[in-house]
């Protein structure tokens, strides 16, 4: 017998209007002008040698992915991150469910991060009706689009809206692709369900975003550079929703997953920055570079001459470059975003800073701002 679930369709969620936020774009917003504050002459020479290293891999062709936690959005990083990519020096951008959220509601309200010991308190953390609603639809109809994760959120912000389908064009496809083509005739029997459930009324449904110019998915979107998204479930907010469907937060989601490692693929000559990110990044990027190096190996090449910069807040007393990999037995083993890091190849350079300054350092070496 299945185990009981949680009903969502009698979850009070409220109007994210009415939520208290603690980030706001117009008084946290980082301009490519400002100037880094706290950078270590460790962390300049570092800044330094990526900007290289990235200089080389452009020139050549290769990959330059940049993998970043949410609080990269949340400390108003969006138009450095849109200069980076405006300006070639980023191939790809990825991040996680939270990274995804953070970045649509700055676009959609200006506002983001909510004080989440007190909502706990009162059962509203998350539960807030247009960040759940309008992020899950979109994935819904990006699932049914064979759009990614990232994708399909950037895709709603960049058109300020959604086409929802005409419930005779969802019928007419899962007959005809029932037997020859199964799965898109599954994505359009997921999306009926939806419209049913939901009432939508086909033709384009309008989401205005007044600050769709600091959305970083939507420029990824409007440069075709990937900017991919790798959640788990129950990790975000988006869950709780009851417009929330894991058939497409799956397809869409694997999709990326697959995205990023092509760019992965092509990391020869490249480099890897995974910039706050101490659980998504290490494990999306380990699998993807041995499925990347499998491929390689089976055309007669290896993925050697890569770069690696890793960048956190944490002290790292153990030199991972001069020492290898410490015994289990010290504590510096299982921090996990230079452990998985040191075992992929190529070269890897762990950096104490803040993500702030680290990459508003790095862009203006790039950008020569």
């Amino acid at each position: 017998m299945p185990y009981p679930q949680f009903d969502r369709q009698k979850l009070n969620i409220k109007p994210l209007g009415l939520r208290k936020n603690r980030v706001f774009i117009e008084r946290d917003l980082v301009p490519v002008t400002a100037e880094p504050e706290n950078l270590t002459p460790e962390a300049s020479e570092a800044v330094g040698e990526a900007s290289e290293k990235i200089k080389t891999a452009r020139r050549n062709g290769a990959s330059v992915i940049l993998a970043f936690g949410a609080h990269t959005i949340k400390n108003g990083l969006a138009p450095v991150l849109i200069r980076l990519l405006e300006e070639g020096w980023v191939t790809h951008l990825a991040t996680n469910g939270a990274g995804i959220i953070h970045d649509w509601e700055l676009s959609f309200q200006g506002a983001t991060s909510e004080d989440v010991r007190e909502n706990v308190k009162r059962g509203e953390f998350g539960l807030w009706e247009e960040t759940g609603y309008f992020l899950n639809l979109s994935i819904n109809i990006g699932s049914f689009e064979g759009l990614g994760y990232g994708e399909s959120v950037g895709a709603l912000v960049q058109n300020e809206g959604l086409r929802v389908p005409d419930k005779k064009e969802l019928i007419a496809l899962i007959g005809e692709n029932a037997e020859r083509d199964p799965e898109k005739s599954a994505r359009a029997a997921d999306l009926l369900e939806v419209i049913d459930l939901f009432n939508l009324v086909p033709g384009f449904l309008e989401v205005r975003h007044p600050h769709r110019e600091y959305g970083v998915q939507a420029a990824g979107f409007r440069l075709n550079i990937p900017y991919t998204g790798h959640p788990m479930f129950g990790h975000d907010i988006i869950y709780p929703h009851p417009m929330s469907r894991g058939a497409s937060i799956g397809r869409t989601a694997e999709r990326d997953f697959l995205a990023f490692a092509h760019s992965v693929s092509n990391l020869e000559g490249g480099v890897y920055l995974s910039i706050g990110s101490a659980v998504m990044s290490p494990m999306i990027f380990e699998k993807s570079f041995s499925m990347a190096q499998n491929l390689a190996l089976r055309k007669g090449r290896h993925i050697d001459n890569h770069s690696l910069f890793v960048v956190d807040l944490a002290t790292v007393d153990w030199n991972w470059e001069t020492c290898g990999e410490p015994p289990p037995n010290n504590p510096a083993y299982y921090l996990r975003f230079c452990k998985t890091f040191s075992r992929m190849g190529g070269r890897m350079r762990y950096t104490t800073a803040n993500n702030r300054d680290f990459l508003l350092a790095l862009c203006k070496e790039l950008s020569g701002v």
